[in-house]
């Protein structure tokens, strides 16, 4: 996110995601090889530290030596309500020793499993400096078990300082940080759906069946009661903020930039009066009347929400919002994206929407341009233009399949600068180093619906395995 729009636009603080930890190895080793379990616990303390200077919320049960002490962490873990578990295999172990922890905590496990060093000094170990290295010879024996239980298998083999392995975790990591942000996230649905668009339509049902989320649905009246009460100092302070990030175009007409920020100030209170995570809204309206006129005030405030972490789209796009919160949950941001054109000339699909932008992504200052009509809408106002970030970026879809099953749709390209439309939308030229023709064709054909969040840097990888802890599907063009 920019220093100045963080600065300006504080982002919402979440639960912290939750890690369990626990280390173990085969206690019939302890005896024998009395300098092993001292050597282990000292290569659990770095595991551990590295762990705790992540952002997240690390429990950490201990080291457990058979599988009496497994079955005492697997109910610590339980009580501690953790997105992901991670067991390190610091020597052999029996799987009996891993099943009840998976299998007790009910949460995805991470086994790893990270040797002291890059290889062993063979001239000079003995057995029990061995077994410090073999850790990796129980991979294979809790996979099988794993399999045989119905339990997904996730792991990383590596060594304690491998720049490379500690990336593979922190993936997992930050697909936690997915998990757990999903687990708990507070939906607002306001409105109704775009008439005639049925790829936008959702169950209600799918998210918390699927993810756990809570879909709050709201009115626009909702909205409207708390926009009443908004003040004129309010309402000028959120000019005065505006004015400070963005560009303001000489279109704007200072009626309709002042009544965008009343509103705005009344969607931060909607926000916070029902704990909204993200907001996707639609109303279509009638010559004017009060509802109409709000839904025409909606792009500054759910701009200035967005860029703060709390993505909030119109046309009631609800999967497409959701993937958005999960875009920024990674910190790659997220706007709110269609097709737009292609451009045959210059290799390159040209993509984003009128209404809200994620202003922390953008690669100027946004511009703030007044319309006179808003297209296949009603009504009139204030509207976003901007371009994200050129470099890396990667597409994220919410797809849903015949039988209701959610999946992620990712795509991977380069943003680029190059001429856009100045009409008050968000619009980004992207190259995914391919005849745009085909792309278009490839894309559709996943189940993605017309709308996504472009995000910026390469995330497939990490929106792969968010989608594995979440369990649906990934599919990438």
């Amino acid at each position: 996110m920019s220093r100045d729009i963080a600065a300006l636009l504080p982002p919402k603080a979440r639960r912290r995601t939750r890690i369990g930890l626990v280390a173990g190895g085969l206690g019939a080793y302890w005896p024998q090889f009395p300098q092993l379990l001292p050597q282990l616990k000292e290569s659990t303390r770095y595991v551990v530290e590295r762990f705790e200077k992540m952002d997240g919320e690390v429990t950490d049960v201990g080291f457990v030596s058979d599988a009496q002490e497994a079955a005492v962490a697997a109910e610590k873990l339980r009580q501690a309500d953790c997105d992901l578990i991670v067991m390190f295999i610091t020597t052999y172990l029996t799987s009996s020793m891993v099943l009840p922890i998976a299998q007790r905590a009910g949460v995805p496990v991470l086994v790893i499993d990270l040797q002291p060093t890059i290889k062993m000094d063979h001239a000079n170990f003995g057995t029990g400096e061995w077994l410090a290295y073999c850790g990796q010879c129980s991979i294979p024996e809790i996979g099988n078990v794993f399999r045989r239980a119905g339990i997904e298998f996730r792991s990383v083999s590596g060594y304690l300082e491998q720049g490379s392995a500690w990336e593979r975790i922190g993936r997992w990591i930050r697909a936690a940080d997915v998990r757990a942000a999903l687990r708990h996230a507070r939906h607002g649905l306001m409105g109704h759906v775009y008439p005639g668009m049925l790829d936008v339509s959702t169950d209600l049902t799918l998210l918390p069946a699927t993810f756990g989320s809570h879909v709050e649905v709201l009115e626009f009246d909702d909205l409207r009661v708390r926009v009443d009460t908004v003040t004129e100092k309010e309402t000028a302070d959120r000019v005065a903020l505006a004015s400070k990030i963005f560009t303001i175009d000489d279109s704007v007409v200072d009626d309709d930039f002042a009544w965008g920020a009343k509103v705005s100030v009344g969607l931060d209170r909607l926000v916070e009066d029902f704990d909204l995570d993200s907001l996707a809204y639609y109303h279509r309206g009638l010559e004017g009347e009060q509802h109409e006129r709000l839904g025409a005030g909606m792009i500054l405030g759910a701009s200035l929400l967005t860029a703060r972490g709390i993505p909030t789209t119109g046309e009631y796009e609800l999967r497409a919002t959701v993937a958005q919160l999960v875009t920024q949950v990674v910190g790659a941001g997220g706007s709110f994206c269609e097709i737009q054109a292609l451009n045959f000339l210059d290799n390159v699909v040209e993509m984003g929407h009128d209404g809200p932008a994620h202003l922390a992504i953008s690669a100027d200052n946004p511009l703030l341009r007044g319309l006179g009509i808003y297209h296949g809408k009603r009504g009139y106002g204030v509207s976003v233009e901007f371009d994200v970030q050129h470099g890396l970026v990667t597409l994220l879809g919410l797809g849903q399949d015949r039988d209701g099953s959610l999946a992620f749709v990712a795509s991977e390209g380069m943003a680029v600068p190059g001429p856009l439309l100045a009409i008050g939308n968000t619009t980004s030229r992207v190259d995914f180093d391919r005849d745009p023709g085909e792309w278009v064709d490839q894309w559709s054909a996943t189940g993605i619906g017309h709308h996504w969040p472009l995000s910026i840097g390469h995330r497939a990888a990490d929106y792969k395995t968010a989608a594995n802890l979440l369990g649906i599907d990934f599919r990438q063009v």
